[in-house]
């Protein structure tokens, strides 16, 4: 039996591993990683392309080594996954993948433990770390219509290039960075857009300090501590006003024309009564917790979260959950996976 088995090697599974084997659990014997993807990177492996390092989200270094200087014209995916590789071999965090975990369960006897079920077998362990993010689960809403929408309609999960686009007017809905930035670069190909969101979007000006981030970091722990689903850390923070978005603005491509009231076979039509025709939607509406591995242990509560004390799970102990709420985002996931690391030596009652 595993001491703890972390799933998920995204940045917060990775922290976790990294402070669980410098207070002396041996990776690979007494500490397991799995990770469903082919190649070390989380979900960054999967950006498109064209998500450049200059244009995403910042990118925070894991603990014991800085994110090296690179090209902010190359891939984003190219540059996170070849520096979690290194960061995998330099602190020899042998991870397993690809393995795909389908359920964690409780042992069937009275042994205290945890069954962790993957296609490639199953592991028995004192603890689980739950490190899955979200990005195997986007969210995809629901409007009148959009079963009878006869374009093509693409999830930020799915897309990979503006040239899939080319010639055609697109529907971005959405309020995050990430319709922000489709929308630019659809305009900048010469194609013609139309923005939807369910409420007018939020650019922010200002510092964004480490207070303002433990800040947002807090509020959004509010909800999950009374169990009700997490928002979005975007959807709290806002959108931050660079010269980009500002020019944006300005040309008229990141004007929203508000939420939407239902689609028709060839468009949409807002709440204000104006359409739109489109030839596809891209649905940039974010993703939800992936935690459907999890639901042998009926952690839900009636509001539909999971009530959390950091990154403790109230209704069980033997799981640390990082990556949820606050920590779905870079912005706290090196401490999450710290804070679940140290959670997870004292129930074990290792000296930390």
């Amino acid at each position: 039996m595993q001491d703890v088995v972390v799933v998920g090697a995204g940045q917060a599974g990775l922290s976790a591993a990294y402070y669980l084997a410098r207070h002396g659990l041996r990776p690979g014997t007494d500490c397991v990683v799995l990770d469903a993807n082919p190649a070390p990177g989380g979900a960054w492996l999967h950006r498109w392309p064209a998500l450049t390092l200059g244009a995403a989200h910042a990118i925070h270094g894991l603990p014991g080594m800085k994110l090296p200087a690179v090209n902010p014209a190359e891939p984003a995916s190219a540059v996170v996954s070849r520096y979690y590789g290194r960061y995998e071999n330099e602190f020899s965090l042998p991870v397993r993948r690809p393995v795909k975990v389908k359920a964690v369960r409780p042992f069937p006897t009275d042994d205290g433990g945890l069954l962790v079920e993957a296609d490639t077998g199953t592991f028995s362990t004192r603890l689980v770390i739950n490190a899955t993010g979200t990005w195997d689960k986007p969210h995809w809403p629901h409007y009148p219509g959009v079963e009878t929408f006869a374009g093509k309609q693409l999830h930020t999960h799915d897309f990979r290039s503006v040239a899939d686009f080319a010639g055609q007017r697109v529907l971005v809905v959405g309020g995050g960075t990430s319709a922000v930035q489709f929308l630019l670069q659809l305009a900048q190909a010469g194609v013609e857009t139309a923005w939807s969101t369910r409420r007018q979007p939020e650019f922010k000006t200002g510092e964004f300090t480490q207070d303002w981030g433990r800040d947002i970091e807090a509020r959004v722990n509010e909800r999950t501590a009374a169990g009700l689903p997490p928002l979005s850390v975007v959807g709290v923070t806002g959108i931050p006003l660079t010269r980009q978005y500002q020019n944006g603005i300005a040309a008229g491509t990141l004007l929203s024309r508000g939420p939407l009231e239902r689609l028709t076979l060839d468009g949409a039509v807002f709440k204000d009564g104006t359409t739109f025709a489109a030839d596809s939607i891209l649905w940039a509406t974010g993703f939800r917790a992936a935690l459907d591995h999890l639901a042998p242990l009926k952690l839900r509560e009636p509001g539909g979260g999971i009530v959390m004390d950091g990154v403790k799970v109230s209704r069980e102990p033997r799981l640390l959950m990082v990556g949820y709420g606050a920590s779905a985002s870079t912005l706290g996931a090196n401490r999450a996976g710290r804070a679940a690391a140290l959670a997870a030596l004292d129930r074990l009652s290792v000296p930390a």
